[in-house]
Protein backbone atom coordinates (compact mmCIF):
# COMPACT_ATOMS: atom_id res chain seq x y z
CA UNK A 1 0.00 0.00 0.00
CA UNK A 2 2.86 2.42 0.84
CA UNK A 3 3.27 2.53 -3.26
CA UNK A 4 -0.44 4.33 -3.81
CA UNK A 5 1.41 7.36 -2.15
CA UNK A 6 5.22 7.61 -3.35
CA UNK A 7 5.91 11.16 -4.88
CA UNK A 8 3.10 12.14 -4.08
CA UNK A 9 3.59 14.07 -0.74
CA UNK A 10 4.86 17.26 -2.36
CA UNK A 11 2.63 18.24 -4.85
CA UNK A 12 2.72 21.94 -4.98
CA UNK A 13 -0.69 24.20 -4.38
CA UNK A 14 -1.69 27.11 -2.61
CA UNK A 15 -1.61 27.17 1.03
CA UNK A 16 -4.30 26.43 2.65
CA UNK A 17 -5.77 27.01 6.23
CA UNK A 18 -6.69 24.12 7.13
CA UNK A 19 -6.50 20.34 6.61
CA UNK A 20 -9.22 18.73 5.15
CA UNK A 21 -9.38 15.23 6.60
CA UNK A 22 -10.89 13.89 3.59
CA UNK A 23 -8.15 14.44 1.28
CA UNK A 24 -5.78 11.26 -0.24
CA UNK A 25 -3.02 10.70 2.00
CA UNK A 26 -1.44 8.14 4.47
CA UNK A 27 -2.96 8.81 7.91
CA UNK A 28 -1.24 7.34 11.13
CA UNK A 29 -3.69 6.72 13.89
CA UNK A 30 -3.40 5.54 17.37
CA UNK A 31 -6.46 5.22 19.43
CA UNK A 32 -6.30 4.74 23.12
CA UNK A 33 -8.75 3.30 25.61
CA UNK A 34 -10.06 5.19 28.65
CA UNK A 35 -7.57 5.10 31.33
CA UNK A 36 -5.19 3.15 29.07
CA UNK A 37 -7.44 -0.03 31.02
CA UNK A 38 -6.17 -3.18 29.68
CA UNK A 39 -9.36 -3.87 27.70
CA UNK A 40 -7.66 -5.64 24.68
CA UNK A 41 -5.34 -8.05 26.09
CA UNK A 42 -2.36 -8.78 27.27
CA UNK A 43 1.84 -8.95 26.00
CA UNK A 44 2.97 -12.46 26.82
CA UNK A 45 6.81 -13.39 25.24
CA UNK A 46 6.42 -10.61 23.06
CA UNK A 47 3.02 -11.63 21.17
CA UNK A 48 -0.17 -9.64 22.04
CA UNK A 49 -2.69 -12.30 23.41
CA UNK A 50 -6.30 -11.04 22.21
CA UNK A 51 -9.07 -10.87 25.52
CA UNK A 52 -12.67 -11.04 23.90
CA UNK A 53 -12.74 -7.32 23.22
CA UNK A 54 -9.07 -6.99 21.42
CA UNK A 55 -10.65 -9.57 18.79
CA UNK A 56 -13.32 -7.20 18.75
CA UNK A 57 -11.41 -4.21 17.80
CA UNK A 58 -8.73 -6.22 15.43
CA UNK A 59 -11.90 -7.82 13.25
CA UNK A 60 -14.02 -4.21 13.21
CA UNK A 61 -10.32 -2.30 11.88
CA UNK A 62 -10.48 -5.04 9.11
CA UNK A 63 -14.35 -4.58 8.00
CA UNK A 64 -13.47 -0.32 7.20
CA UNK A 65 -12.82 -0.77 3.71
CA UNK A 66 -15.89 -2.67 3.35
CA UNK A 67 -17.92 0.42 4.27
CA UNK A 68 -15.12 3.43 3.19
CA UNK A 69 -14.34 2.07 -0.69
CA UNK A 70 -11.39 4.11 -1.46
CA UNK A 71 -9.34 3.53 2.21
CA UNK A 72 -6.73 1.22 2.14
CA UNK A 73 -5.49 -0.66 5.76
CA UNK A 74 -1.58 -1.25 6.32
CA UNK A 75 0.28 -1.83 9.09
CA UNK A 76 -2.20 -2.20 12.19
CA UNK A 77 -1.55 -3.32 15.64
CA UNK A 78 -3.83 -4.36 18.48
CA UNK A 79 -1.84 -3.29 22.55
CA UNK A 80 -3.37 -4.25 25.08
CA UNK A 81 -4.23 -0.58 26.09
CA UNK A 82 -4.67 1.06 22.24
CA UNK A 83 -4.29 0.67 18.96
CA UNK A 84 -2.11 1.77 16.22
CA UNK A 85 -2.91 1.36 12.51
CA UNK A 86 -2.31 3.52 9.04
CA UNK A 87 -4.99 4.56 7.02
CA UNK A 88 -4.67 5.39 3.27
CA UNK A 89 -7.51 7.43 1.59
CA UNK A 90 -7.21 7.04 -2.18
CA UNK A 91 -10.30 8.82 -3.43
CA UNK A 92 -10.28 9.25 -7.00
CA UNK A 93 -12.49 12.64 -6.92
CA UNK A 94 -10.38 14.17 -4.46
CA UNK A 95 -8.06 16.35 -6.38
CA UNK A 96 -4.49 15.25 -5.70
CA UNK A 97 -3.08 19.26 -6.04
CA UNK A 98 -4.86 19.53 -2.94
CA UNK A 99 -1.92 17.95 -1.14
CA UNK A 100 1.02 19.85 -0.08
CA UNK A 101 4.17 20.06 2.54
CA UNK A 102 2.84 23.50 3.06
CA UNK A 103 -0.58 22.07 3.92
CA UNK A 104 0.81 19.44 5.64
CA UNK A 105 2.76 21.78 8.39
CA UNK A 106 1.41 24.57 8.37
CA UNK A 107 -2.62 23.52 7.90
CA UNK A 108 -3.10 21.20 10.90
CA UNK A 109 -5.97 21.82 13.16
CA UNK A 110 -6.80 21.24 17.00
CA UNK A 111 -4.30 20.27 20.22
CA UNK A 112 -1.08 18.81 19.99
CA UNK A 113 0.34 16.33 21.93
CA UNK A 114 3.16 16.78 23.78
CA UNK A 115 6.25 14.87 22.29
CA UNK A 116 7.69 14.33 25.46
CA UNK A 117 4.59 12.40 27.12
CA UNK A 118 4.35 10.41 23.69
CA UNK A 119 5.70 7.17 23.56
CA UNK A 120 6.45 7.25 19.87
CA UNK A 121 8.51 9.88 19.45
CA UNK A 122 11.40 7.42 21.19
CA UNK A 123 10.63 4.76 18.51
CA UNK A 124 10.33 7.18 15.34
CA UNK A 125 12.96 9.69 15.08
CA UNK A 126 10.05 12.36 14.73
CA UNK A 127 9.08 11.57 11.45
CA UNK A 128 5.95 14.31 11.25
CA UNK A 129 6.21 17.47 12.84
CA UNK A 130 2.72 17.59 14.38
CA UNK A 131 0.38 15.49 15.83
CA UNK A 132 -3.32 16.12 15.92
CA UNK A 133 -5.91 15.54 19.37
CA UNK A 134 -9.72 15.07 17.77
CA UNK A 135 -12.33 15.47 19.60
CA UNK A 136 -12.84 17.52 22.33
CA UNK A 137 -12.04 21.01 20.96
CA UNK A 138 -12.03 23.95 22.66
CA UNK A 139 -15.17 25.86 22.38
CA UNK A 140 -13.31 28.74 20.67
CA UNK A 141 -12.71 26.67 17.88
CA UNK A 142 -16.39 25.74 16.99
CA UNK A 143 -17.13 28.31 14.48
CA UNK A 144 -13.78 27.27 13.34
CA UNK A 145 -14.38 23.29 12.89
CA UNK A 146 -18.09 23.42 11.75
CA UNK A 147 -16.65 24.48 8.60
CA UNK A 148 -14.30 21.10 8.33
CA UNK A 149 -15.92 19.01 10.66
CA UNK A 150 -17.28 16.48 10.56
CA UNK A 151 -17.44 15.93 7.19
CA UNK A 152 -18.80 12.23 5.24
CA UNK A 153 -16.11 10.08 4.43
CA UNK A 154 -13.54 11.82 6.49
CA UNK A 155 -10.87 10.23 8.66
CA UNK A 156 -13.01 11.86 11.73
CA UNK A 157 -16.04 9.97 10.37
CA UNK A 158 -14.16 6.40 9.85
CA UNK A 159 -12.63 6.64 13.09
CA UNK A 160 -15.84 7.60 14.74
CA UNK A 161 -17.66 4.78 13.50
CA UNK A 162 -14.86 2.50 14.08
CA UNK A 163 -15.57 3.22 17.54
CA UNK A 164 -18.71 3.28 17.94
CA UNK A 165 -19.07 -0.31 16.32
CA UNK A 166 -16.24 -1.71 18.67
CA UNK A 167 -18.01 0.01 21.86
CA UNK A 168 -21.37 -1.25 20.42
CA UNK A 169 -20.27 -4.87 19.88
CA UNK A 170 -18.52 -5.43 22.94
CA UNK A 171 -21.41 -3.77 24.96
CA UNK A 172 -24.29 -6.37 23.38
CA UNK A 173 -21.52 -9.26 24.78
CA UNK A 174 -21.61 -7.97 28.23
CA UNK A 175 -17.98 -6.62 28.22
CA UNK A 176 -16.85 -4.22 29.98
CA UNK A 177 -15.08 -1.58 27.51
CA UNK A 178 -14.70 2.11 26.94
CA UNK A 179 -12.41 4.27 24.58
CA UNK A 180 -10.21 7.44 25.05
CA UNK A 181 -12.77 10.55 24.04
CA UNK A 182 -9.91 11.59 21.54
CA UNK A 183 -8.01 10.21 18.95
CA UNK A 184 -4.43 11.05 17.56
CA UNK A 185 -3.49 11.28 13.96
CA UNK A 186 -0.18 11.68 12.10
CA UNK A 187 -0.26 13.05 8.40
CA UNK A 188 2.54 10.92 7.28
CA UNK A 189 4.22 13.09 4.65
CA UNK A 190 7.02 11.10 2.44
CA UNK A 191 8.28 7.27 2.18
CA UNK A 192 11.18 7.05 4.94
CA UNK A 193 8.49 8.30 7.72
CA UNK A 194 5.92 5.39 6.32
CA UNK A 195 8.33 2.91 6.42
CA UNK A 196 9.52 3.95 9.93
CA UNK A 197 5.71 4.25 10.98
CA UNK A 198 5.50 0.65 9.69
CA UNK A 199 8.23 -0.18 11.20
CA UNK A 200 6.78 0.58 14.34
CA UNK A 201 3.92 -0.77 14.12
CA UNK A 202 5.31 -4.33 13.21
CA UNK A 203 7.32 -3.84 16.36
CA UNK A 204 4.95 -2.50 18.78
CA UNK A 205 4.31 -5.90 20.58
CA UNK A 206 8.26 -6.92 20.90
CA UNK A 207 9.06 -3.29 22.55
CA UNK A 208 6.04 -3.22 24.73
CA UNK A 209 8.12 -2.52 27.97
CA UNK A 210 9.64 0.21 25.98
CA UNK A 211 6.62 2.00 25.07
CA UNK A 212 4.92 4.75 27.42
CA UNK A 213 1.55 3.57 26.91
CA UNK A 214 2.70 0.33 29.37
Amino acid sequence: MADLFKNKYRIKSARLESWDYRWNAAYFITICTANRKHYFGEIKNGKMEFSPTGVIADILWHEIPHHTSYVHLDNFVVMPNHIHGILILNNPEIPKENISKENIEEGRIGDRLDPKNDSRGNHLNDPVQTLRATSQEHPQKHSQMAKISPKSNSISTIIRSYKSATTKHAHRLEFDFEWQTRFYDIIIRNEISFQNISNYIKNNPAKWKEDKFH
